[in-house]
């Protein structure tokens, strides 16, 4: 079960699992062009957090921009629902190798990947790890939306 708040909160769409595919899905980038992460090969780490706005989404976002820092073959990928220029204000400040996308649009992030909160329409905190070819080999929809990820079972799965 997910909590908001301490509130629990109803996640929309199918949960996904270590070893299904990761869907293909459509974010929007800071330039607001369409982007498709799964189109290209490689490690992600895709992270789902509520508002790059809230200190445990900057903190969470802080901490993985130095843990990938040295591994040019991992892509960290954070989605939101926040629009595009909060997003780009966000970069602004704070230069890093972690790329913030946005699903406020078609919302397809959402719907593949069952991360959206019916009672207040943000992204659930949740993290994915694939590897080389899609495949997911870590999932953690984080309990209490308001708690940090397990770090060390991420980088783990991602090989750091």
């Amino acid at each position: 079960m997910t909590t908001f708040l301490g509130n629990p909160v109803t996640l929309e769409g199918e949960m996904l699992k270590v070893g299904d595919q990761m869907p293909d899905f459509e974010v929007v980038t800071t330039d607001l062009e369409p982007f498709h992460p799964m189109e290209e090969k490689g490690k992600k780490i895709i992270l789902a957090v509520p508002s790059v706005d809230t200190g445990v989404c900057n903190l969470e976002l802080e901490k993985f921009m130095e843990y990938v820092k040295g591994y040019d073959d991992i892509q960290v990928i954070s989605v939101s629902m926040d629009l595009p220029f909060a997003l780009n204000r966000w970069c602004q400040a704070h230069k890093g190798n972690v790329l913030t996308t946005s699903d406020y649009k078609d919302h397809d992030f959402a719907k593949k990947t069952g991360t959206r909160m019916s009672e207040n329409g943000l992204l659930a905190r949740i993290v994915f790890v694939t590897d080389q070819d899609g495949k997911l080999t870590y999932v953690e929809y984080v309990d209490e939306v308001g708690n940090e990820p397990h770090y060390d079972q991420v980088l783990k799965a991602a090989g750091i």
